[in-house]
């Protein structure tokens, strides 16, 4: 039997910052409020010249990298975002010309901030069936271009960034569980308005319920990180490092305390980078493995919850 594993990580965080004192310049905030409220103390945000495709292009290319991976190898591409450059074609279309891979498929993924563990799945399935050998999955946003600087509740959460990830078929064990759900009776408690076909010309950026998103995600998690530990067959106990989504400090430590993980044992960047939707997990991985937090044999805990609601958990052996 074959086994869906991740070989390596890349990713791409734009080089400008947003700080909470420039913040305090758009809305009435504080950095005292700011990172009381969810954690954050910066977040990036992408160059007026490049697009979505251009930060997957360098997380790819360090991901290929680092799994001693050649673009030619490469079967398939799978894009999680919510913000691509075009409505069609889709980002990994794109990705794909300009990584220069043969005619291999590709195409994107809208799951919200749960993008990466949905793409997950998917992977796991076409490795596992032997439709793929090698694919990149990828999760990158440009929130920035959704947002409303004058609207405080969302304009002190959200940044860019891309992270990717090669995941090949092994014999060894790697992505162990995924386990995902969703529940569209809630969808307007985090969504966009306008700029789809209900509303062409309507309001286009990013409107959310932070109180009824907060008390969802912290049940959902915990709910669903266990549904993830009790597929993987290991006990939580077992797990060696919990990646959440980094979208609130409090909705983190929250989760973490319900499934009773110890401090150590859980990853944050939040504070560096803000809420990345679909990139938070990869970006959050890539760091962890950079700083020897992860080794081979670990047990990695992946959850993430957002708009649609959708959610997702991932266990994943290193």
């Amino acid at each position: 039997m074959s086994f869906a594993k991740i070989t390596g990580t890349g990713v791409f965080i734009p080089e400008k910052r947003l700080t909470n004192e420039d913040l305090e310049k758009l809305v009435e905030t504080s950095d005292d409020w700011i990172k009381a409220r969810t954690g954050i103390s910066e977040r990036r945000l992408l160059d007026e010249k490049r697009n979505n495709s251009d930060m997957c292009l360098h997380a790819c290319q360090e991901a290929l990298k680092n799994s001693n991976t050649s673009p030619d190898d490469i079967d398939g591409i799978i894009v999680a975002t919510v913000t691509p450059d075009y409505i069609t074609p889709s980002v990994a279309c794109l990705l794909q010309e300009k990584l220069k891979t043969r005619k291999i498929f590709a195409f994107d993924l809208s799951a919200g901030c749960s993008g990466f563990i949905y793409c997950l799945s998917v992977a796991k399935a076409m490795i596992e069936n032997n439709q793929a050998k090698k694919l990149l999955v990828v999760g990158s946003e440009h929130l920035s271009s959704i947002v409303d600087y004058k609207d405080r509740g969302t304009c002190i959460l959200f940044g860019d960034g891309a992270g990717a990830v090669v995941i090949e078929s092994s014999k060894e064990p790697g992505i162990l569980s995924v386990c995902l759900g969703a529940s569209g009776k809630e969808a307007e408690l985090l969504y966009i308005p306008g700029g789809g076909s209900k509303d062409p010309t309507g309001y286009r950026f990013l409107k959310m319920e932070g109180k009824e998103v907060f008390k969802e995600a912290v049940k959902v998690i915990q709910s669903n990180s266990l549904e993830a530990i009790n597929a993987a067959n290991i006990k939580t106990n077992e797990i060696d490092l919990f990646i959440p989504h980094q979208a609130n400090m409090r909705i983190i430590e929250a989760a973490r305390e319900r499934l009773d993980l110890p401090l150590e044992k859980c990853f944050v960047n939040i504070d560096k980078y803000g809420n990345t939707s679909s990139a938070s997990v990869l970006l959050a991985l890539h760091e962890a493995v950079k700083e020897s937090k992860i080794k081979k044999g670990d047990n990695i805990l992946f959850s993430v919850f957002g708009a649609g609601f959708a959610w997702g958990s991932a266990v994943v052996k290193w």
